[in-house]
């Protein structure tokens, strides 16, 4: 595998464990972001499940590539979906980027393990 690709995945499986982790844990800035961006908070727990399951993924990525491109398009589109809402809310910046970057590194991933998507179970 491609030792850019480990660290970029290292870095994406990094953010989503402490993200999806606080969401799931209730912390307090987890609870009043999603009441800022006008979301239930059952929502805030869904997205912390969501964000655990791309860590699977990416765990699984390391053996397979192929699934750590999928993953990646996954949580890009997840990454996608956050970057625009918080836009849509006017959050400043300090809020979007963590959602920027880790679009940008989702889209790294992919790009680097493209020749891989087509063999995720082989």
């Amino acid at each position: 595998m491609h030792i850019l690709s480990i660290v970029l995945q290292s870095w994406l499986l990094f953010s989503m464990a402490f993200f999806g982790g606080s969401k799931l844990a209730g912390a307090q800035h987890q609870v009043e972001l999603f009441d800022s961006i006008k979301l239930p908070q059952w929502f805030r727990v869904i997205t912390g499940y969501v964000q655990i399951a791309g860590c699977i993924g990416l765990i699984i990525g390391y053996w397979n590539p192929g699934a750590a491109a999928w993953t990646s398009i996954g949580i890009g589109i997840m990454m996608l979906v956050a970057f625009f809402t918080h836009l849509r809310v006017k959050h400043p910046i300090g809020k979007i980027i963590p959602a920027l970057l880790n679009l940008l590194i989702a889209a790294a991933i992919v790009i680097l393990n493209a020749d891989k998507l087509s063999s995720l179970f082989g």
